[in-house]
């Protein structure tokens, strides 16, 4: 149908962000389409990001005055990408965007005890996740999220 289109901003010039990266997120966002089949031509928007434009955005959107390390903003409600992943696909599929504050990541990378490119991963396999119309509001959705994530991430060789 088409090939999967991820397009990466970065807009910050704090943390180094290499084309192996790249080139992981690119693998990582065509598998997670083809599992949840999402058709290969949806596109995405990733902006990475300091900690000062993105607790801009988090007041913004969320009215969170604080650095947050992911923000998602879906395009699609639940119904639509239910009818999308039942076949009946738009002639554009634009998920939505995704903001990673990559000053951030190197900051919960190093209190989690991994390396930053697992931490790069997970948020986006989380903003992802997002995107695709999962949630954590309720205990039994956050389980089912966190699964997803580690398995994703699992695939590619991420673990903690």
């Amino acid at each position: 149908m088409g090939i999967p289109m991820i397009k990466i901003n970065n807009e910050q010039d704090k943390i180094v962000f290499v084309k192996e990266d790249s080139d992981i997120i690119e693998k990582i966002f065509s598998d997670m389409l083809d599992s949840e089949n999402i058709p290969s031509s949806a596109e995405v928007s990733l902006v990475l990001t300091d900690n000062a434009e993105i607790q801009e955005l988090n007041k913004e959107y969320r009215n969170i005055d604080s650095a947050t390390d992911v923000l998602s903003f879906p395009i699609y409600e639940e119904t639509e990408l239910k009818s999308i992943k039942e076949g009946n696909i738009p002639e554009q599929i634009l998920l939505g965007d995704i903001v990673i504050s990559l000053e951030k990541a190197e900051e919960q990378s190093k209190e989690f005890g991994h390396s930053f490119k697992r931490e790069l991963m997970y948020l986006f396999v989380h903003g992802m996740l997002h995107l695709l119309g999962h949630d954590h509001l309720e205990e039994d959705e956050k389980k089912e999220m966190r699964s997803r994530e580690e398995a994703i991430l699992e695939k590619f060789s991420l673990t903690r």
